[in-house]
Order: C-alpha cells, then sequence, then structure tokens
C-alpha cells in the first residue's frame, strides 16, 4: 500500500453524530474498498471496535485508528494515512485545533461540522497562508449549519443568472417547516461559545459582525438585514421569528460572496428567520418564539442559570435524538431572490431525517467524499473554502451531493419563478 492508503478518514467515529456519519458510510459504501477506501478513528479502540460491530459483517475488515484530539505526534500518523479528514470532534475551539493544525501542515484535506464562527476566523488567520502552501483544503459548515442555506442560494443565483442574467441582489432564506432535537455536542459548542464572548469583548464585536469571515475583502460593506424579533414578511405573506442557526449561516453566505470575487454582487443582502403563520396565531408564536429565544440566550449567559441549563435542562455530551427521533425529522427551507429590476425567483431546500443528526450525517458524509474523490487539486486550491465554493469546482453531480445521496439530491431542489 501507498503511504496514503485511504481516501477519507472520519476522526471522532465513537461521538454522537460520528456514529451517524459513520452508519451512513457504511451504508453507502460498506466497509471500505473499491468505492471508497477509508477508515475510522478515535482515542479508544475499545469504543472504535463497538462502532464497528454495529455497522454488520460488511464492515469487519473497516480499518481503526487510535488517536487523541491532543496528541499531535498520533495526529501526524494519521494524516500520514489519508487524503482527507472529517472530523467530528467539538467543540471545535476546545478540541479542535490540534488536528487542524496537523492537516495543515501535512496538506491533508479536511472538513466538519463546526458552527462555530468565532473559531473559524481564528484558524483562517492562523493557517490560511500556511495551507495554500501546503495545498490542504479546508471546509468548515458541513452540516446543517452551514450547507443547505449555503448551497441553497449558490443554486439561486446560478438561476437567477441564467433567467435574468444578472444575481439577484437581495435573498431572505426562510424556514417552512421543521422538526428536531438537539445534542449534547450542539449544546456543548454553543455554551462554548458564550462562554467566550463573556470573556473577550473582541470575539463579541466578531459575533455581532455579520462580516466576520469576510475579513479578507476590502470592499464596502453593505448593511445586512437581521430577524432579531417578530416581524411581518410582505414576500411571504407571514409572521417571522428568529432563527437560531442564523448567526452562523448568514456569515458562511456573505463569506462565499466574498470568496467568489463578488459573484452574488456588491449590494447583496442576505437574511433567515422562521415562518410562523399568516394570522394572529402566526403572529403569536413569532412572539413566544422570539421571546423564548431570548429568555434562553439570557439564561446561557448568566453562569448561575447557565449552570442550571447544563445541568438539568439541556443533553450533555454524547446525548441526543434517538434513532427513531432522527428518522421522523425534516426540514423545509425556502428561499426568495430579488433583483435588481423587479425579477423575482424562489427555490426550496427540503430534507429528511433530523436536520442536525441524520441529515447532517449524510451531507457531512457526501462532503467529505467529494472533497476526497471529486475536487481535483489543479480545480481548487489549498486554502479556507465554504460547502459552495468548494462544490463551484466540481461536477453538478457532485456539487450537488453534498444535500444527500448523490441519485436523488437534485429532485429535492424545486423552483419556480414569477
Amino acid at each position: 500500500m501507498s503511504e496514503t492508503q485511504f481516501d477519507l478518514v472520519v476522526f471522532g467515529a465513537t461521538s454522537f453524530v460520528g456514529r451517524i456519519l459513520t452508519r451512513y458510510l457504511g451504508e453507502q459504501f460498506g466497509g471500505g474498498g473499491e468505492t471508497l477506501n477509508w477508515a475510522i478513528a478515535g482515542r479508544s479502540r475499545e469504543r472504535l471496535e463497538e462502532v464497528r460491530d454495529s455497522l454488520g459483517q460488511q464492515a469487519a475488515a473497516l480499518p481503526l485508528i487510535v488517536a487523541d484530539a491532543a496528541d499531535e505526534e498520533a495526529l501526524a500518523r494519521l494524516c500520514g494515512q489519508t487524503r482527507t479528514v472529517v472530523s467530528t470532534v467539538g467543540p471545535y475551539a476546545q478540541f479542535g485545533e490540534p488536528l487542524l493544525r496537523t492537516c495543515v501542515r501535512s496538506g491533508t484535506d479536511y472538513c466538519d461540522l463546526t458552527g462555530e464562527v468565532q473559531w473559524v476566523r481564528r484558524m483562517i488567520e492562523r493557517y490560511q497562508e500556511e495551507a495554500r502552501r501546503s495545498g490542504a483544503r479546508i471546509v468548515h459548515c458541513c452540516g446543517f449549519d452551514s450547507i443547505p442555506s449555503d448551497m441553497g442560494v449558490y443554486f439561486l443565483q446560478q438561476q437567477f443568472k441564467h433567467r435574468f442574467g444578472q444575481p439577484a441582489t437581495r435573498v431572505k432564506m426562510r424556514v417552512r417547516a421543521l422538526r428536531g432535537g438537539m445534542s449534547g455536542g450542539t449544546v456543548a459548542s454553543l455554551l462554548n461559545t458564550v462562554k467566550e464572548a463573556t470573556r473577550d469583548k473582541q470575539v463579541r464585536r466578531e459575533l455581532a459582525d455579520p462580516y466576520s469571515l469576510c475579513f479578507m475583502d476590502s470592499g464596502e460593506k453593505v448593511d445586512q438585514p437581521n430577524v432579531r424579533s417578530s416581524q411581518y414578511d410582505e414576500d411571504f405573506k407571514a409572521w417571522l421569528g428568529p432563527f437560531v442557526m442564523a448567526p452562523v449561516n448568514t456569515r458562511v453566505v456573505l463569506r462565499s460572496n466574498a470568496l467568489s470575487g463578488k459573484a452574488y454582487g456588491e449590494a447583496f443582502r442576505y437574511d433567515e428567520a422562521m415562518l410562523t403563520g399568516q394570522d394572529k396565531k402566526g403572529r403569536r408564536r413569532s412572539l413566544m418564539l422570539s421571546a423564548g429565544l431570548r429568555l434562553f440566550m439570557l439564561g446561557v449567559i448568566v453562569p448561575p442559570s447557565r449552570w442550571f441549563i447544563e445541568r438539568f435542562v439541556v443533553p450533555k455530551p454524547g446525548e441526543g435524538p434517538s434513532l427513531e427521533a432522527q428518522e421522523k425529522g425534516f426540514y423545509d427551507l425556502r428561499f426568495l431572490g430579488k433583483g435588481a429590476e423587479g425579477s423575482t425567483l424562489q427555490v426550496k431546500v427540503t430534507g429528511d431525517r433530523d436536520p442536525g443528526y441524520g441529515s447532517t450525517g449524510k451531507m457531512l458524509g457526501q462532503a467529505a467524499v467529494c472533497l476526497a474523490l471529486d475536487t481535483p487539486q489543479d480545480k481548487l486550491e489549498g486554502g479556507f473554502w465554504t460547502p459552495s465554493t468548494h462544490s463551484a469546482t466540481v461536477s453538478w453531480r457532485a456539487c450537488a451531493s453534498t444535500l444527500g445521496c448523490p441519485s436523488r439530491c437534485l429532485s429535492k431542489v424545486g423552483r419556480n419563478t414569477r
């Protein structure tokens, strides 16, 4: 075997999301072979063997790699064996940098599902130039945050330019329907971000800046809309409430615009919100959603209430929705684009399974496989990319596969014009 014997290694395969991702890859590609030569990695061989056993006989020969997130020698040996690493080990701000640094220095491609934008910014600042030199392609935010938003806007803009000859200058994403649970890993990442913000004024400034991931862009920055409270949307004829993932997704979409040389235009504006209904009940739900989210954020900011929430309210790391709950989950996102001359276009992105877990497992898995197998080095140089700017370098089939199974994903994207 050659030194880089694997196409892909799943790091953190024993975590809650890691198990979902591993199960998905096992269903799609078996235990390693002609289509995808892959392995799983983590700090405990015993737990890795348990994960492999859960995949059935077809994965009996799936290779295992023992490596701790803090052991850079072990991480260097891991990176020396693979072309691509996909990591589920979070909170990334606490545990993610050693692996990312090792990937950058070894020229190994890397993707993850982080939503910790303050950490993403730090990693870009520290390692962008080194990643360019080594050829390592780094793609963050490859889960529910932020593939549906980033790829949804990218698809809308491609269709808008095809129909009207120019990009939409204003895009709205609205969550029409969503069912899903929350895992302890997601909660831990959120709470760690809050802790960083309470300690560091610079982090607070970055979290308040919609262009925090666009620091390489010296152009004029237009004011960005932000749905923070109950309001009525004339375009959708419905009441809105804030969407909890909007602070992550909007920054990724704005970075995609900057990385693509302002492909969406200099005056591009984007926001996200949840649709709550058209009547008085919709307004009431909008007000309740806004108040509930505000109270939760206030609770996690204040240390005594944060301790209570961590201890008694939210799931702990390693916990999350049951398999049955994951299978019953879904999401339905609607995108509306407007042109400077009044033209409009709508698209939708839908997904089955729990958005943050079952569906994220599919998106993260396909993003990693796309990076490992479908992205030639001469098409995408080393550096930090977003899901859409990475996918734009490969075929539409591979690009759209980041939303799910390649054979079905295009049928999940609907569109209409008016």
